[in-house]
């Protein structure tokens, strides 16, 4: 039986093969059930133990692009659309301001600010119902790169100075640490213990960093299937960060895509991010005594 077969995480560690677990995620990404019940078939004749869950997405994306919709193909990549922001944190520090921008924040990055004790620069600065959050946005671009309790102690350390600022322009109420992985069990401990904020791609469970994405609909460029990889990082480097930003032909003709390739790029965009307005009336999230995002 598949599911008595062991496979490979990307931290190296293993766990059981769950068909379950492959067919949701076909199903966020909104294939059809026939078309999950031939991607599942498939990826069960190709399993072998120890097999890598990366090799399995690409298997399981190539099946889903012969059988589905181009926008479904990109909802299933968003994960790696994210990995695919770096190599450097920048563009995940621009993608993660637009995340929240989509919840109602108003956000700025790259904010130098005065603690008690020493000056700090601040990755995004978050404001909304008149409290002020400080943001670390801690990418990795491997997908078994974990966010530990260092980098727990380092930002609440930093978001205490900032708390306690001299200067009411520099004060922070909250800090929060944001990756696009997870974390360990030590950095949930402590920021559990010291009242810091953690948001990770799937942390917390159901409410994290992906929930939020889907809740905004703010889906990263990199998703996109019809542009190269060049085009992607042509628009990034000019901090085009969303895929409903590139909707215009204009936008697209200035960075490189041929005229021709244009209305594919624009219909799997609007097929993947649907109307900008929709967008601005997005569930809100915010945070409940526990520490945890809510979506409202």
């Amino acid at each position: 039986m598949p599911d008595h077969i062991l496979i490979t995480k990307a931290d190296g560690d293993q766990e059981r093969f769950s068909p379950e677990k492959l067919e949701h995620s076909l199903a966020l990404a909104g294939a059809s059930s026939t078309a999950r019940a031939k991607i599942l078939a498939r990826i069960i004749r190709e399993l072998r133990p120890g097999m890598m869950t990366e090799e399995i997405y690409r298997h399981a994306f190539d099946h889903l692009r012969e059988e589905e919709t181009v926008p479904v193909a990109a909802r299933y990549s968003i994960k790696r659309a994210v990995f695919s922001l770096g190599p450097s944190g920048f563009p995940f520090e621009q993608f993660l301001a637009e995340v929240l921008r989509s919840q109602g924040y108003q956000v700025r990055t790259g904010i130098n600010l005065n603690g008690r004790c020493a000056p700090h620069e601040v990755d995004v600065l978050a404001e909304k119902d008149h409290r002020r959050i400080g943001i670390e946005a801690k990418f990795h671009n491997d997908p078994g790169g974990k966010t530990d309790v260092k980098d727990a102690l380092y930002i609440h350390a930093r978001y205490e100075d900032l708390r306690n600022a001299p200067e009411r322009s520099s004060r922070v109420d909250e800090g929060w640490l944001v990756t696009n992985t997870r974390f360990t069990r030590n950095a949930i401990r402590y920021a559990q213990c010291s009242n810091l904020k953690l948001l990770g791609w799937e942390f917390p469970r159901g409410r994290g960093l992906f929930a939020m994405i889907e809740a905004g609909r703010v889906h990263p460029l990199t998703a996109l299937t019809t542009l190269s990889e060049g085009e992607k990082r042509r628009l990034l480097d000019k901090r085009i960060v969303l895929c409903r930003h590139i909707q215009t032909p204009h936008l697209l003709q200035e960075y490189g895509v041929k005229p021709s390739h244009i209305p594919k790029v624009l219909e799997e965009a609007r097929q993947l991010c649907g109307d900008p307005g929709i967008i601005t009336n997005a569930p809100d999230m915010t945070i409940n005594n526990a520490g945890s995002p809510v979506i409202h």
